[in-house]
């Protein structure tokens, strides 16, 4: 596998903010430069990474017992999986992502696990992905699952159909399944400068409104409180300093038909 260290990657942008070290320096000047466009970037990654640990944790707290994590990103301890089994250990998780770097450090930190898988796929083809056999051994369809897309859709654009993508998703998914979904946003800042870093990277980063967000979740009911900037989503402690900033959106919503 050959890796391109000559562009930055999402992923390894995301890693080196949260303190991880599965980054180049390439990677690592991005972010540096991301942090000077948006100085809450640090703090928003961790913020949004926060958003996700108590998002899995109410959903299987309500019951969920599987697990559908598309577009993982590089692992970062707690990950989703051992966030779920603190809770309730027979949880299952499959990881989806399309990039075989991601696939590469997800197959070796999961190498003992019998409840998780980790797949190569992409969520453009979101039929491949329900459909991939890796998936089915981990995920039963005829089941509730929890639908992962955290920090994802964002780098999908316009033209790539992110909402017809989430709607073949949502259609896979029966009664009682939820989806948990965060989204980079430029309400709060304008964070054009920050886009202009992934226009160098391997993906580019496609800011939406609020109103723009919101119909992903078409289909499912919202929990309380709504869609809301993350460090606001059922904080189980004082938000941090500059949250107001937080250029990203979450949500958790059943599907309840």
């Amino acid at each position: 596998m050959e890796i391109d260290t000559t562009r930055p990657h999402p992923a390894r942008i995301y890693d080196y903010l949260l303190g991880g070290k599965d980054n180049y320096e390439v990677d690592r000047r991005a972010g540096e430069a991301l942090a000077a466009a948006a100085p809450e970037a640090r703090i928003g990654v961790r913020a949004n990474r926060a958003f996700l640990q108590r998002a899995v944790r109410h959903v299987v707290g309500s019951g969920v017992r599987q697990i559908l994590d598309i577009g993982t990103g590089l692992p970062t301890s707690p990950n989703v999986h051992e966030t779920a089994q603190e809770t309730a250990p027979d949880v299952r998780v499959a990881y989806v992502d399309n990039d075989p770097i991601v696939h590469a450090h997800a197959n070796a930190l999961l190498s003992s696990s019998g409840t998780s898988s980790t797949v190569l796929a992409d969520l453009r083809d979101p039929q491949a992905v329900v459909d991939h056999p890796d998936v089915r051994k981990v995920i039963d369809f005829d089941e509730p699952v929890a639908l992962l897309l955290v920090a994802v859709l964002h780098f999908l654009t316009d033209a790539e159909q992110p909402r017809r993508i989430v709607a073949d998703l949502r259609d896979a998914l029966p009664a009682g399944s939820f989806l948990v979904l965060s989204h980079a946003t430029g309400d709060f800042a304008d964070r054009r400068a920050a886009q202009a870093v992934y226009s160098k990277a391997t993906a580019t980063l496609n800011l939406r409104s609020r109103a723009e967000v919101e119909p992903f979740f078409d289909g499912f009911e919202l929990v309380e409180p709504g869609l809301a900037q993350v460090p606001f989503w059922r904080p189980d402690a004082p938000p941090p300093a500059r949250s107001g900033e937080i250029g990203f959106y979450g949500g958790v919503a059943r599907k309840t038909g």
